[in-house]
Formats: structure tokens, C-alpha cells, sequence
């Protein structure tokens, strides 16, 4: 049974730095996706970042250049590095693991944290 947990998250002013950790127990398959999402009030949940079996990065362009996806040894824990936050980057963070897709910021994955707040400050 695969069970990810989140940390990291809180409250910051705009201009102001994160760091979210996703750990991960149990067996996950290297073969697939493994990403970050977010829902904001009224939203829905939308990909934030991830990476697939290969290393390729992907990011929603919203975060282009201020997040950075990375993972630890194996595939026990995923980091979401958010640089540079405004206001609109407020919302719930997930993160998810054996994604499959066409694009690994789509929401197929079978395995999900709880999520962790990031609230934002103008």
C-alpha cells in the first residue's frame, strides 16, 4: 500500500520561498509519473509540475521558471522547490505517484497525499 505524505507548506508573503516534501512508504513504480498538484478554492485541481520514468521535467506555465521539481534517492521523496510566490499560488498541494498519461500533469494518478497549504500574501 503506497502512502504519500506532504510537508512544507504555510503562510509567506508575495516575493517569498517554499520548499513542499512528499514521502512516500510502500512500493512505487519507477515507470511512471510522479507529481505535484494544486487546487484552489473554487478551482479544480490542476498540475503543477511532474516528472516521468525518463527525467523529463514538465511544469504548468504559470510556474515556469520560479518552481523546481526534484526527487531524492529513489522514489521515496519528491520536493516542489516555489520561488518567487505571488498570490495566485495559493491553494492546496498534492503530491502523486504513478501517473500515466499523455502528459504526466494530468490527473491519472492513482496515489495521493493529503495535501499541504500554501497560502500566499499580497
Amino acid at each position: 500500500q503506497v502512502q504519500l505524505v506532504e510537508s512544507g507548506g504555510g503562510s509567506v508573503q508575495a516575493g517569498g520561498s517554499l520548499r513542499l516534501s512528499c514521502g512516500a512508504s510502500g512500493y512505487i513504480d519507477n515507470r511512471y509519473c510522479l507529481g505535484w498538484f494544486r487546487q484552489a478554492p473554487g478551482k479544480e485541481r490542476e498540475g503543477v509540475a511532474a516528472l516521468d520514468a525518463d527525467g523529463t521535467i514538465e511544469y504548468a506555465d504559470s510556474v515556469k521558471g520560479r518552481f523546481t521539481i526534484s526527487k531524492g534517492k529513489g522514489n521515496n521523496i519528491l520536493y516542489l522547490q516555489m520561488n518567487s510566490l505571488k498570490p495566485e499560488d495559493t491553494g492546496m498541494y498534492y503530491c502523486a505517484a504513478e501517473g500515466f498519461g499523455t502528459s504526466c500533469l494530468d490527473n491519472e494518478y492513482p496515489y495521493w497525499g493529503q495535501g499541504t497549504q500554501v497560502t500566499v500574501s499580497s
